[in-house]
């Protein structure tokens, strides 16, 4: 099997052909660049000129500006020159759709101009259409004869050229032959690759986004295998999830889709697509890059032979795994809280992990979002807990109890192996590995045990690493477990040694979001070095934000929001915070919020509603695909959206 990347067990990026941006080089092992995008109009050039510059201070290199007709790409030129006049000299990126004479203007003003395939040629009506093999190629054609003109502007004045796919805005040809498949996506580009080639053009960087990471991460790992196979070589990937919304979920789903790649050495240029100010974005992606700037540690783990390899890392496929009470097989993966760092637990300390206790009734209140276990390090709680949360402890403090069957223990591999001969293990049993450590004895000697039904019956292991590689090197322990076939239900201890909270956010979603989307995992514990009480709420929202994106566990309501752009036709982030405020609670119900056709209707795919501008101060409400109402009037158009989730029976009054 030839892969997307050169290692899986170990740090490597990926080689691709330079591109050159203005003065800007990607790709070819020159830093990760980070870019974000203007929200403002176009046709304001003072507006744009000003947060073009809060943009570039907070860090961007590269610097997007819509240009949805040629009017907007006329005035690029204002606004470059304006920028230039100021002493800003950071390369300018055109935004194209729909327009080929607008990218035509915009290629010869900017540096380097982004074209979607699925919209810059193609229709995009959402029709039921079959091509002939004939008629297929007949667009192609009509491709090949409207993208050229492009193309040579490029070659003539040096322009660079993003060929940008999106999951949510592919052609009516390419979901004919592909559906919407991220098969599709890598089609939809290389048609215009190939193009590209044959013109002898390669100032080119691709994307592939998505807003599911399961979706996006499939498709770029599918593009590079396709053009290292059809090609030879690789061009530079520009990395986002798109709609990835905003605060804590936009920040985990867009860590884990971007970080999931980088981890593997894939993608040469970021952007994070927050609904929020652009400049907001900047900060996000250099705690992503920073993970993998100057001399990364490459640990040589020993490599798996790409032959051999037991899943595939182009579909999703959970891992199968063997029932321990409420861990392992379908059930979905659970949470464990860490709490050693605790002096003393009281009921209300749960509060942070989802349980609230109602001292008159006598009752526990469980949250949608609540931990399933609480590590206690030493500590045995005393009072009562309710039923739903199971305590684990250091296994030298449970070998001390008088009730042993009200606690799970938590060995070290060694004291597991010796326990297990002393007959001194629970019904049910933590133990952690360090896959650090995966060719030592006490390894080899734990998986000889796991291959007794007993006891791997009675077993979840809780697997971590530590330094960079730590992703690399848990990854490395499902490869072996998979390919014994031992299928003893793993926890994935992440354990983060960043400083803030935004890394450590960061660090967890990168480093679990990578396993739980190749299939890896069935349950998260979510660990920060010098940790304190005060996190155990940081922590919770983060596991549970990072089972919701990566779709392994829906325990909340999913937004799928766009960034603002000068395409936005309506407030997005006031609309995406007055629709949070009155759906928050309607639990795997996914809405979508846009700003505008580009991308609306594709995306309304991966969601059950969707909130659309379609004009100045106009809404158009979809059911999926399906257009509901069109043209409402934006003060009520949120009612409009409730009534119709209540319509369709997915909605609940809240608590």
């Amino acid at each position: 099997m030839q892969l997307y990347c050169n290692s899986l067990t170990e740090y490597k990026r990926l080689a691709t052909l330079e591109v050159k941006v203005g003065d800007l080089l990607i790709g070819n092992f020159h830093p990760i660049r980070i870019q974000t995008m203007t929200t403002t109009d176009t046709m304001d050039t003072a507006g744009t000129v000003a947060q073009a510059i809060r943009c570039i201070e907070a860090g961007a290199e590269l610097v997007r500006i819509t240009a949805p007709s040629k009017k907007e790409a006329e005035n690029l030129l204002n606004i470059k020159n304006e920028l230039r006049r100021q002493g800003y000299h950071t390369p300018l990126v055109a935004d194209i759709h729909f327009t080929p004479n607008a990218a035509e203007i915009a290629a010869r003003i900017v540096e380097k101009v982004r074209i979607n395939p699925g919209n810059y040629i193609d229709k995009k009506k959402f029709e039921t259409l079959e091509y002939t093999d004939a008629e297929y190629l007949e667009e192609i054609d009509r491709i090949r004869e409207r993208f050229t003109p492009l193309v040579n502007i490029c070659k003539e004045h040096g322009t660079a050229m993003r060929i940008g796919t999106n999951h949510g805005s592919l052609s009516d040809r390419i979901m004919s032959r592909y559906g919407d498949t991220p098969m599709g996506m890598v089609e939809s580009a290389m048609e215009f690759l190939r193009i590209a080639e044959d013109l002898r053009f390669r100032n080119i960087v691709l994307s592939m986004k998505a807003s599911n990471p399961q979706v996006m991460v499939q498709a770029y790992r599918l593009l590079v295998q396709t053009m290292q196979q059809e090609l030879g070589h690789a061009y530079p990937l520009h990395l986002g999830v798109t709609e990835a919304g905003d605060g804590e979920d936009g920040r985990i789903k867009s860590a884990i889709g971007i970080g999931t790649l980088l981890e593997d050495g894939v993608g040469d240029t970021i952007r994070v697509s927050l609904t929020e100010d652009p400049e907001f974005e900047l900060p996000v992606c250099r705690d992503i890059v920073k993970r993998y700037s100057g001399s990364r540690t490459e640990k040589q783990a020993t490599s798996q032979p790409l032959g051999t390899l037991p899943y595939s890392p182009f579909s999703y496929k959970r891992r199968e795994s063997t029932v321990v009470d409420n861990t392992g097989d379908k059930q979905v993966p659970v949470v464990v809280a860490d709490y050693r760092s605790s002096a003393t637990i009281q009921p209300s300390g749960l509060n942070a992990i989802g349980y609230t206790y109602d001292e008159p009734s006598d009752k526990w209140n469980i949250a949608d979002a609540a931990a399933d276990y609480i590590y206690t390090g030493t500590q045995v709680p005393s009072f009562a807990l309710p039923g739903t949360l199971q305590v684990v402890l250091d296994a030298d403090k449970w070998q001390t109890l008088a009730d042993k069957t009200a606690y799970v223990p938590y060995f070290g591999t060694r004291a597991y192996l010796d326990a297990i001969t002393a007959g001194q293990t629970g019904k049910k049993n933590f133990v952690a590995v360090n896959c650090d450590d995966l060719d030592t004895a006490d390894i080899h000697d734990l998986l000889t045990q796991l291959r007794q039904p007993a006891i791997a019956g009675a077993t979840i292991l809780a697997a971590h690493a530590t330094g960079s590689n730590a992703m690399a090197s848990i990854r490395r322990f499902f490869i072996l477990l998979t390919a014994q076939q031992l299928m003893v239900p793993v926890v994935i201890h992440s354990v983060s040694p960043q400083t803030t909270a935004d890394e450590h956010l960061i660090h967890h979603a990168t480093e679990a979001g990578a396993l739980l989307l190749d299939g890896f995992g069935d349950g998260l514990w979510l660990t920060n070095q010098d940790q304190d009480t005060e996190q155990a709420a940081l922590l919770n929202n983060i596991a549970f934000g990072i089972l919701q994106a990566t779709r392994t566990r829906i325990s909340k309501t999913e937004y799928i929001s766009c960034p603002s752009c000068g395409r936005t036709l309506f407030d997005l982030q006031e609309t995406t915070a007055r629709i949070r405020a009155v759906t928050h609670h309607l639990k795997g119900v996914k809405i979508a919020i846009m700003g505008c056709i580009v991308n609306g209707p594709g995306e309304m795919a991966d969601a059950d509603f969707g909130y659309v501008g379609s004009g100045v101060g106009k809404i158009t409400l979809y059911r999926g695909k399906e257009i509901v109402k069109r043209g409402l009037n934006s003060d009520v158009a949120v009612d409009e959206l409730i009534s119709l989730i209540r319509e369709n029976g997915m909605w609940v009054d809240k608590n």
